[in-house]
């Protein structure tokens, strides 16, 4: 029968050992009388002889090795949270999938995991593709944003409606999603049926019968959808009201407030208006948006629920921008349309003459004003260059006017 191998305990082997150093017997008799190999109780005596200086060191040492082993750990804590602290500087007002594009595969010092877990996501996040629209569905949503620029004020009953004359077999539920996709709604006053979401602060509406004389004085923004060849995106501008130059814009394919974010910050890199006009969009009501305009000391204004007129000079902007732009072109993926973008906003601001301001570009109206702001009167900078006095006021329309009077004249108002 085969024996199984024997282990032996530390305190039998230190007693083994210490018989062997006295020397009172030999290694071999040690070996008969316990059973052992006398070449294992060479290496116990060995052991015990390298062992023995370190019982006798000071107990002070010990402990400073130990502190020196935690300040160790504690210093390689310290670079990695400094590493995640320089990482997560990054996200500062970014999209959901912003953040998914800045995690990095092949980084040796985050994995995956942990950038995933810095950043707010999912791991399976990393690995989501977003799945298109249909061929068909963006063909309607070509349509649909055609005829919403010609007609605004078309709800969804009136889109269904208008698709059926052409020939297209479509039901009010697919058009409602598809407009709320492209974050397109219908222009017309209506009732006040619900209150601002829970945690909204509300901001009066400042602009009602301003006399607007100078630039940055107000600045408006508001956000549209661009249709691509596949896909489309949503673009954000900022619209100064007075010379209606383009302060900055930006392009995303979400609705999340980090690109509205971004374009404020470019904004706010060249000036700061008095005033700031939005809607009660989520993206302009959110903390990261409203904390940027009051820490840069600007007075926050938005539009009443329901009120068409509130935001119609980026209105006619969004018009211009489809009809010379956007609709002659179709755009292959987000960068062709940022580029094209950028290049046609970098014309709209300097080349192009602009009637309600007497044939002068935007941007001499906006830059000679600044140079002159505060010295002027309301009618001074367009006035002076364009030769002719102009006087600017924020839109108003009595809140007793009906829809319908007001759906008459938004197309004259649109093109002027």
């Amino acid at each position: 029968m085969k024996r199984g191998r024997r282990r032996h305990g530390a305190e039998f082997k230190a007693k083994v050992a210490l018989e062997a150093i006295r020397g009172v017997k030999s290694v071999n008799e040690l070996g008969s009388r316990y059973g052992i190999h006398p070449t294992q109780i060479a290496h116990w005596k060995k052991q015990a002889l390298d062992g023995l200086p370190g019982i006798f060191v000071d107990g002070r040492t010990r402990e400073e090795k130990a502190e020196e082993e935690l300040k160790a750990q504690l210093y390689q804590q310290i670079g990695q949270l400094l590493v995640e602290l320089e990482w997560l500087k990054k996200l500062q007002g970014r999209s959901p999938e912003e953040r998914r594009m800045l995690i990095e595969r092949e980084n040796g010092v985050l994995s995956i995991s942990r950038q995933c877990e810095l950043v707010g996501l999912a791991r399976s996040s990393c690995y989501y593709r977003a799945v298109g629209e249909s061929e068909e569905n963006g063909r309607y949503m070509r349509l649909l944003d055609e005829q919403y620029t010609r007609t605004p004020f078309y709800g969804v009953a009136r889109m269904t409606a208008w698709l059926r004359s052409e020939g297209y077999e479509v039901n009010e539920k697919r058009v409602r999603r598809l407009l709320r996709g492209m974050g397109l709604e219908a222009i017309y006053p209506r009732r006040r049926l619900s209150a601002p979401g829970e945690g909204h602060r509300i901001y009066p509406y400042l602009l009602r019968g301003l006399e607007i004389g100078y630039p940055d004085q107000v600045w408006s923004t508001d956000i549209t959808y661009i249709r691509m060849r596949r896909g489309f995106v949503y673009l954000v501008a900022i619209l100064d009201w007075y010379s209606r130059y383009v302060v900055s814009w930006e392009v995303s394919r979400t609705l999340e407030s980090g690109f509205c974010v971004a374009a404020l910050e470019e904004g706010l890199r060249g000036g700061r208006p008095e005033i700031f006009n939005s809607d009660q969009g989520s993206q302009f009501t959110s903390e990261a948006f409203t904390d940027r305009l009051e820490a840069a000391g600007v007075r926050i204004s938005m539009d009443g629920r329901g009120r068409v007129f509130d935001n119609i000079f980026v209105e006619r902007l969004w018009r211009t921008v489809k009809y010379e732009e956007v609709y002659l072109k179709d755009y292959e993926d987000l960068e062709e349309a940022r580029e094209n973008l950028g290049r046609y906003f970098a014309f709209y601001n300097g080349e192009r003459l602009h009637q309600s301001l007497g044939y002068v570009t935007p941007e001499a109206v906006y830059r000679e004003g600044r140079t002159g702001k505060g010295n002027e009167s309301p009618a001074g900078t367009v006035g002076r260059l364009a030769g002719t006095p102009v006087a600017l006021r924020a839109p108003s329309v009595p809140a007793s006017r009906g829809a319908e009077g007001i759906c008459l004249k938004l197309p004259q108002i649109l093109s002027s």
